[in-house]
């Protein structure tokens, strides 16, 4: 893995984002922002879960009015996360119209392909950026395929049409939503925005072209990064195109803030791309934000499901205990745990864990051993197993990480 990119160190109501700090896990609701009520909730649902920024869709005047709304109701939840507003094609009509809203949010999400055309273009981005100077705001430059410069998409085809030997379609479109982002930071730059107050991003839906996107902007610029595979889509499609481009760009260093754009299945909770954010993270070993249960996928030796059974109560359990347990115990984050099902690597995987236990399975002597810290710590019998080792896991963390006195 190589070390995190030494990008420009941005704030963002408070979050520090970039200048070599691990990612920063950013969500997005998908309430109608005109209800202020609804959007809050799903804001501190989402910030309960884990994101640490969460965007809005501000697209009309009465989304813009709301903005306040949701701040000050957030706040009388004690839920402090920075709101990022989400601007199309009016953003410098409701900024302006709406200054409430403006000072409201911690960050404008930009998007040169549709913030106007010809002259307008650079007319309607300069009064977004007046805007941010004038309420102290960072901004996002997110250029996103499906909403490209088409002026620009068309400049850079006529040209790399006229080289000895064109590059492919997808190339050049890559290299265009480098060259919009790149283009809307000098603009701001001219303008005085500083590059503490910027982050860039060049969504795409492919994999492949994401990840070069990233690699582009990442070698044309040291400003922060926001990284993600947009419209992943649902399910596990979603969850796999997700992990595979931010698994590659993060393994490189590349990445300040990171979002799973996950379609959530019907009636499911809009958090599932937050907990798939802080999964990457953890897998990766970049950030820990609930501790990890190790468990095998079960074969003929494992005939029970009393191991699947005892891997998901402990996870669940200590879902459930996470938020008194981080305030009781600074580094419980890191705890690794094994629920392993038979001999073959159950020994060794609890070994290997902070403390595991390896069942028994077919065929093995109804025992099951704990491990703690490499060495063997007891062994279990009988019908109390489950309860038996959840109760030495919560005297495991209790001593290991119980604050010195």
């Amino acid at each position: 893995m190589k070390a995190p990119r030494r990008s420009v160190a941005v704030a963002i109501g408070g979050v520090a984002v970039g200048g070599g700090r691990p990612p920063v896990v950013q969500a997005m609701t998908d309430t109608d922002t005109v209800d202020a009520v609804a959007t809050a909730i799903q804001c501190k649902d989402l910030a309960d879960a884990g994101a640490e920024l969460v965007r809005v869709t501000v697209n009309t005047p009465k989304a813009a009015a709301s903005v306040p709304k949701i701040r000050d109701r957030l706040d009388a939840m004690d839920c402090a996360v920075p709101l990022v507003g989400d601007f199309h094609y009016n953003g410098h009509k409701l900024l302006k119209k709406e200054p409430a809203c403006a000072q409201a949010l911690a960050k404008y999400r930009i998007n040169p392909g549709n913030v106007g055309k010809g002259d307008a273009r650079q007319e309607n981005f300069a009064v977004m950026i007046e805007q941010a100077l004038e309420h102290g705001k960072a901004v996002r430059i997110g250029a996103n395929w499906g909403s490209i410069d088409e002026e620009l998409l068309a400049r850079n085809m006529d040209a790399n049409a006229r080289l000895k030997n064109p590059r492919d379609a997808d190339a050049v479109m890559v290299r265009t939503l480098a060259d919009s982002c790149l283009r809307s930071a000098a603009q701001a730059r001219r303008l005085g925005l500083g590059d503490d107050r910027m982050v860039l991003s060049a969504k795409v839906s492919r994999v492949n072209l994401v990840i070069e996107a990233y690699r582009l902007l990442a070698r044309r610029s040291d400003l922060a990064l926001h990284v993600g595979l947009t419209e992943a889509g649902m399910g596990s499609r979603g969850v796999v195109a997700s992990t595979a481009a931010l698994a590659t760009l993060l393994l490189e260093g590349i990445g300040d803030t990171i979002r799973v754009s996950l379609t959530p299945e019907p009636g499911a909770r809009r958090t599932e791309e937050v907990t798939v954010a802080w999964q990457i993270l953890q897998s990766l070993g970049l950030r820990h934000r609930t501790p990890q249960v190790t468990a095998c996928p079960g074969c003929g030796r494992t005939t029970s499901i009393f191991f699947r059974e005892l891997a998901a109560s402990v996870q669940l359990r200590l879902n459930g205990k996470m938020k008194d347990w981080r305030a009781r115990y600074p580094g419980v984050e890191k705890l690794n745990i094994a629920v392993m099902g038979c001999v073959v690597n159950g020994p060794g995987e609890s070994r290997h864990a902070d403390i595991g236990i390896s069942l028994p399975g077919s065929g093995e002597n109804p025992v099951a051993i704990v491990y703690a810290d490499g060495a063997r710590l007891t062994s279990l019998k009988g019908d109390g197993i489950a309860k038996d080792f959840e109760a030495l896991v919560d005297a495991y963390v209790a001593k290991r990480f119980a604050p010195k006195r």
